[in-house]
């Protein structure tokens, strides 16, 4: 049986901005975008089976190359058939490079400076031993073993766990560096990236697509440098990646700068953000796909995503909090979830306040589904030439 080419094609836009309605294909199904990327790190949803979130009817899921080669292993992984057939999943994946969690988990802070949580500290583990030409040099978070991880590492990992889409290996830079920093250091992803993209194409049998990834920081200049070389290379499609500024506002001017500069004729995917509200702003700039841990590490932690407009700007209620402790009602009357056709938000604070593992699965799925009907909403918006009007709706707050 012949393997479908992935294919990109954009099917609706919006006057007003750069949203975009499109399809992207892959040999494991189409993606409709814009669309939520939701994270199985290690190979898992956390409080959720691949079939559960299939019903919540997700297109696509991610794991960390990082994670996956210290622990199972990625010849493990080849094992068991790839992550499609281990995971049960048999829709499209996508793979990072693991550059992100080396260097978060050297520099520290990375992950809240990237979505604009000035929180950092620098009491972080360092794991990061050395960058060189070569690659990164980093001990194992798991047994303190140590590591080389290079483009060419990178690549043959994500080869073998079979992804659809995968990223080249790139240093993800903090807001806290200098420029001349940043500099160095998107002229030195650019070097990796063509290195990727060399080992990439050595056994490249239509299985797999690659994206290139964009960085420079908050400088627009760089931020233009990068787009034109991602752009003028062999990618299939592009990611933005590496900081995005100090605070929200400055991240979702640093995405409206980076969307003047950015080669629209590919797929864009903006890493590691899944923000209610970031959404709406990275849609209106052309962002096709994005990813995050939000959803499911929230409903770990008792929150259920809601619409801002609905809950006086808030993306979020928290039920451990005693006001639900007798609310017979559901998370969202309007949700048509397994959690909140059957079960109460009375009923989700107890299992909580009781240490139920069943209370995070339950909001789990709700938070799933909630993402996937958000992105339904973003795409029929475009669709009818209504977006301007719902982004306003979704982000007045």
């Amino acid at each position: 049986m012949a393997i479908e080419t992935f294919t990109f094609k954009i099917t609706h836009g919006c006057k007003n901005t750069m949203a975009r309605r499109g399809v992207l294909s892959t040999p494991h199904g189409i993606i409709n975008t814009p669309n939520f990327i939701f994270c199985a790190t290690k190979g898992a949803m956390k409080s959720l089976a691949t079939a559960d979130l299939a019903a919540t009817g997700a297109e696509i899921m991610l794991s960390n190359t990082y994670h996956l080669m210290l622990q199972p292993g990625a010849d493990i992984v080849a094992m068991n058939g790839g992550l499609h057939k281990m995971l049960d999943w048999n829709r499209p994946m996508l793979t990072d490079s693991g550059g992100f969690q080396v260097f978060s988990l050297g520099h520290g802070g990375v992950a809240n400076e990237i979505k604009g949580r000035r929180n950092f500290s620098p009491h972080c583990s360092k794991t990061l031993l050395k960058i060189t030409e070569e690659g990164a040099f980093f001990r194992s978070y798991i047994d303190g073993t140590k590591h080389w991880l290079t483009p060419e590492i990178s690549i043959q990992v994500q080869r073998k766990l079979g992804a659809d889409i995968v990223l080249v290996f790139d240093e993800c830079t903090p807001f806290h560096v200098d420029r001349k920093y940043t500099a160095l250091s998107m002229a030195r992803s650019h070097r990796w990236e063509l290195r990727s993209l060399a080992e990439f194409k050595k056994n490249d049998n239509g299985t797999q697509a690659l994206y290139g990834i964009i960085q420079g920081g908050i400088y627009g200049d760089l931020r233009k440098e990068s787009a034109d070389f991602v752009a003028n290379n062999d990618f299939f499609g592009q990611a933005i990646g590496g900081s995005l500024g100090g605070t929200k506002a400055q991240m979702h001017e640093t995405v409206e700068m980076i969307s003047q500069h950015i080669d629209r004729s590919l797929p864009i995917h903006l890493l590691g953000i899944g923000g209610i509200t970031d959404i709406w702003h990275g849609v209106k700039n052309g962002i096709d796909t994005f990813d995050c841990v939000y959803p499911t590490r929230l409903a770990r932690h008792g929150g259920a995503l809601c619409a801002p407009f609905s809950n006086g700007g808030k993306e979020f209620i928290n039920l451990n909090n005693s006001c639900y402790r007798e609310d017979i009602s559901p998370i969202d009357a309007t949700c048509d979830c397994h959690c909140c056709q059957h079960f109460s938000r009375s009923y989700i604070h107890h299992l909580f306040k009781a240490k139920e593992m069943l209370g995070g699965q339950l909001l789990t799925i709700h938070n799933a589904r909630f993402m996937v009907r958000l992105m339904e909403t973003i795409r029929r918006s475009i669709e009818s030439g209504t977006f301007k009007d719902e982004f306003k709706k979704w982000t007045i707050f």
